[in-house]
C-alpha cells in the first residue's frame, strides 16, 4: 500500500508538515532543536570545503558486510549530515555518488558544496559514502602481480585475458584479507539505504544520485519502493546498462559532430571527427608509436602507444563537452605523426607500472551488475566496427562473470516499475550515459519527469542555475516534465590542461 504522504498534493503535504511542527512546538521542542537532533553514532563537526566552514554531524552506521551470512563481519558506513535550514523539513536527502566508487563526502567537499547547502531547504542533506567508498572503505586495493608490458604490443584479447587473471588473483587476495567480495553489489547497497533510513528515523528518503548513483537509486525503487519518497537522478545508468552500447557511442559522436560544426574554425581544423579517429586507429594498428614518458624522478619510461590505448583515452575524455577539445587535438596531432599531447597526458595521469591494480568496490559492483547474454552478444558485434571498440566500459565486459557467485542475474537487470516521483536530468552531449539509454532506463516509472539539458555532459548539476532551479521546483511538487534547458557549448579550440 502506498504511503499516504505519496498520495497527497504538495500543499497538503506542507500542511501536514506544518501541523507536525505545531505539535512539536506545543510539546516544548523548537524547529531548530528538531533540525539539530543527534542520531546514534553522530558527532558534531565543522565541515570544511575550501574556504567554507559549516556546522554538521559526522555519523557512523554499522551493518553486516553480507546479510546472507550469519557470521558476516560488520562494516561501518560513514556520512556527513547537514541539518535542514527550513522549519518544515521533508525527507532526508541522501546523495549517492557515481563511479561506482565515488565518495559523497568528497563530492560535498570538493565539487558541489554550494548545491549541498542549497538542498538543505528541503530537509537534512546526507553526504553518504556507500559501502567500500571514501570513509566507508576499509579494504586495500589489489596489486595483482599480473603485468601488462608497457613497451610491447598487446592485443585486445590478450589484455582481456590478463585482466581476468588479475581478477582471480585479487579475489584470493581479498579473501585472505577477510573481505567477502560477494557482498559488494548494488542489492546489498540498497539494504544499506534501508538501514540508513531506519537509523535516521525517517519514514522515507529522498534519493539524489548521478551515474552509478542513479543505478543504485533505480535498484532501490525495485527493492524498497515504499521507503523512497522522491528521486532526483542525473546521467542515468539503467540496471542493464553497466555495459554501454557501442552503437549508442557512435550516435553520441554524431551529435558531437553537429556541435563541432557550429564552430566554423573548429570544423575547419578537424573536419569529420569520426573519419579522423578511424584513420588514427588504423595507423596505430599498422604501426604503434613508441613514446618516452618523462618522469619527475628517474629515467623516462618507454610506452608503446597502440590503438586500444587511444580508445581508452578517448573513453575517459568524452563524459563532458569541455574535455573533447583535447580529444580533437590529440587525434589531429597523432594523425600528423606527433605525440606531444599524448605525452603530456601520460606524464600527468600515467601510473608508471606494468602491474594491474584493481579496486575492490568499483570492480565488484560492476561485475555484480553484469550484462545479459543477448546484450553482451550485441555489444561484441557492435564493438567490431565502433569508434571506441571494447573500451568505453573497460574492464567490463572483459571481467563479466570473472568471479563465481557475484553476478546478480537477469532479474536484477530488469527495469523498475514505480509511481514514485522521479526527476531525470539528461544531457544531450553526455558521452558516458546516452539520452536514448536514459529514456529507456526510466520507461517504467510512471511519474518520471525528464528534463533535457542541451549541450550538457555527464556532470551537469552545476552547469546551469536552471538545473538547480528545476531540482528545487521538483521537490516543491512542481511538475518539470518536458522542461528543456540550454547551456553554452565550450570553445572546442581550448584545451582543459
Amino acid at each position: 500500500m502506498r504511503p499516504l504522504s505519496r498520495l497527497m498534493p504538495a500543499p497538503a503535504r506542507r500542511f501536514v508538515s506544518g501541523l507536525t511542527l505545531s505539535v512539536a512546538l506545543m510539546t516544548g521542542t523548537s524547529s531548530l532543536a528538531l533540525a539539530d537532533r543527534i542520531y546514534p553514532g553522530e558527532e558534531a563537526i565543522v565541515f570544511e570545503a575550501g574556504e567554507n566552514r559549516v556546522d554538521a554531524y559526522r555519523g557512523v552506521l554499522s551493518v553486516p558486510e553480507n546479510r546472507a551470512d550469519p557470521e558476516s563481519r560488520m562494516i561501518e558506513l560513514v556520512y556527513v549530515r547537514f541539518p535542514a535550514t527550513t522549519d518544515e523539513p521533508g525527507d532526508p536527502v541522501v546523495y549517492l555518488s557515481g563511479g561506482p566508487g565515488g565518495s559523497g563526502i568528497s563530492t560535498a567537499r570538493f565539487r558541489r558544496f554550494d548545491l549541498f547547502m542549497q538542498m538543505r531547504e528541503h530537509g537534512d542533506v546526507i553526504a553518504y559514502d556507500q559501502r567500500g567508498t571514501g570513509e566507508s572503505n576499509d579494504m586495500p586495493n589489489c596489486e595483482s602481480g599480473v603485468n601488462i608490458p608497457l613497451a610491447e604490443a598487446t592485443s585486445d584479447a590478450e589484455l582481456g585475458a590478463l585482466y581476468r587473471d588479475a581478477a582471480l588473483v585479487c579475489r584470493d587476495f581479498w579473501d585472505g584479507e577477510g573481505i567477502d567480495i560477494n557482498a559488494y553489489n548494488t542489492r546489498e547497497s540498497v539494504r544499506d539505504l534501508s538501514d540508513l533510513r531506519t537509523h535516521l528515523e525517517a519514514d522515507q528518503l529522498t534519493l539524489w544520485g548521478i551515474s552509478y548513483g542513479s543505478h543504485l537509486s533505480l535498484a532501490a525503487l525495485k527493492d524498497i519502493e515504499d521507503e523512497i519518497g522522491h528521486v532526483i537522478i542525473a546521467s542515468v545508468e539503467g540496471l542493464d546498462q553497466t555495459v554501454k552500447s557501442p552503437a549508442r557511442t557512435d550516435a553520441y559522436f554524431a551529435r558531437l559532430q553537429t556541435a563541432l560544426e557550429t564552430q566554423p574554425a573548429v570544423h575547419a581544423r578537424y573536419g569529420d571527427i569520426a573519419t579522423l579517429m578511424r584513420r588514427v586507429h588504423a595507423r596505430l594498428d599498422e604501426e604503434p608509436m613508441l613514446i618516452m614518458v618523462p618522469r619527475r624522478e628517474g629515467e623516462p619510461v618507454p610506452y608503446l602507444l597502440q590503438r586500444r590505448n587511444v580508445q581508452q583515452f578517448a573513453s575517459s575524455m568524452i563524459s563532458d563537452p569541455r574535455n573533447v577539445g583535447a580529444l580533437f587535438a590529440m587525434y589531429a596531432e597523432l594523425d600528423q605523426g606527433g605525440s606531444q599531447i599524448v605525452t603530456a597526458m601520460l606524464q600527468r595521469f600515467f601510473r608508471p607500472s606494468e602491474q594491474i591494480m584493481l579496486r575492490p568496490m568499483s570492480t565488484a559492483m560492476d561485475v555484480a551488475s553484469g550484462v545479459n547474454a543477448d546484450d553482451l552478444a550485441r555489444f561484441e558485434t557492435e564493438a567490431e566496427t565502433s569508434l571506441l571498440g571494447l573500451y568505453l566500459n573497460f574492464p567490463m565486459p572483459q571481467l563479466n562473470e570473472a568471479w563465481d557467485g557475484l553476478d546478480l542475474g537477469d532479474e536484477f537487470r530488469t527495469a523498475p516499475v514505480s509511481d514514485v516521483p522521479v526527476l531525470v536530468l539528461s544531457g544531450t552531449l553526455d558521452g558516458r550515459t546516452y539520452v536514448e539509454s536514459q529514456a529507456e532506463a526510466v520507461a517504467g516509472l510512471e511519474n518520471a519527469q525528464i528534463v533535457t539539458v542541451h549541450n550538457a555532459g555527464h556532470n551537469l548539476f552545476m552547469m546551469s542555475d536552471e538545473v538547480q532551479q528545476s531540482m528545487h521546483a521538483f521537490l516543491r511538487g512542481e511538475d518539470q516534465s518536458g522542461r528543456e534547458i540550454i547551456v553554452d557549448l565550450p570553445d572546442f579550440n581550448e584545451l582543459p590542461f
